[in-house]
């Protein structure tokens, strides 16, 4: 009778140590299906509110290309679709100006100013970052201090020393120049990224005799390149956008660029929306090309966590 009990027992025992794992193991399953439904749910809806956000900040350039692309009897119709479709708008409308010109020389213009930023800002960053020397933090908040400045406040006094002392007006160099003594807050940007490069690569090079410019051209240009590519968009498309300085400095049509262009192309031809919208495009194309091209180093250069990973 006991032995009986006892093969009772260990037959119950048996059954439970199997039926436990069996249980344990189900409901993990189920608790990831949980979780995995759960983070569809959270990614369905998020995905729709950014289609939703994206929709409608494309929708500005959907309605200029819809303009661009209808006749001049269509353009105030309720039609949203354009019948028959006028590619010839926007040949007309590079025709009705010399838009080849305005993108020359907004081109030179743009190029030199960011080549000029990127460059005067990396050196000073490099100085603020990694040199020591006295009154270097007091000097930079004095740097991050002219952020506070509105760039309006500053216009009357800059056009007078570039007209009036500088004898500058009437050429790119008053919108060039300034580019080649560094922003503020291209300086701190790419200083907070130098900060995160370790300082033994530095000091290694220094003990094998490398000068300071030379660490700065070989070891942290090529470290920081999110962060100089971040710099470069952002100039490149303030600088091609430019109207108000390019409009008070420049009195040749000749040398204007595709801003102030667009403006004296819109009172030459009579607000025809269909050739405006057409010409709007093709001015904010090049933007768009850049910054889908370095999307990558943009993302990057977004968040500054430092010149190595891992």
């Amino acid at each position: 009778m006991g032995l009986q009990a006892l093969g009772a027992l260990r037959g119950r025992a048996l059954t439970v140590a199997v039926y436990l794992p069996a249980e344990v193991s189900l409901e993990r399953q189920r608790s990831r299906r949980r979780r995995k439904v759960q983070d569809w749910t959270v990614k369905g809806i998020a995905l729709v509110i950014l289609a939703g956000l994206g929709a409608f900040m494309v929708f500005p350039a959907l309605w200029m290309l819809s303009t661009a692309l209808k006749g001049d009897a269509q353009v105030f119709s309720e039609e949203w679709f354009p019948n028959p479709v006028r590619w010839q708008n926007f040949l007309d409308a590079w025709r009705l100006a010399p838009f080849t010109r305005y993108f020359l020389n907004t081109s030179v213009y743009t190029m030199t100013v960011v080549f000029g930023t990127v460059l005067s800002c990396s050196i000073a960053a490099y100085g603020f970052a990694k040199l020591r020397f006295p009154g270097r933090d007091v000097l930079f908040i004095v740097l991050l201090s002219t952020m506070m400045l509105p760039g309006m406040v500053t216009l009357i006094p800059q056009f007078i020393l570039f007209t009036n002392v500088l004898k500058w007006g009437g050429t790119y160099l008053p919108l060039v120049v300034p580019a080649f003594f560094a922003s503020a807050f291209f300086t701190f940007l790419i200083r907070q990224f130098y900060m995160g490069i370790p300082e033994e690569l530095l000091e290694a090079a220094r003990m094998d005799g490398a000068s300071e410019f030379w660490i700065w051209r070989k070891v942290m240009l090529p470290l920081s390149q999110p962060a100089l590519a971040t710099v470069a968009i952002f100039t490149f498309e303030g600088a091609w956008n430019t109207y108000v300085a390019a409009l008070l400095y420049l009195r040749d049509e000749n040398l204007y660029t595709v801003q102030v262009g667009l403006q004296f192309f819109k009172i030459a031809a009579q607000t025809q929306w269909n050739y405006l919208m057409a010409a709007g495009l093709f001015v904010m194309l090049p933007v768009i090309v850049l910054f889908v091209a370095f999307q990558k180093y943009f993302i990057e250069g977004a968040a500054i966590q430092g010149g190595l990973k891992g």
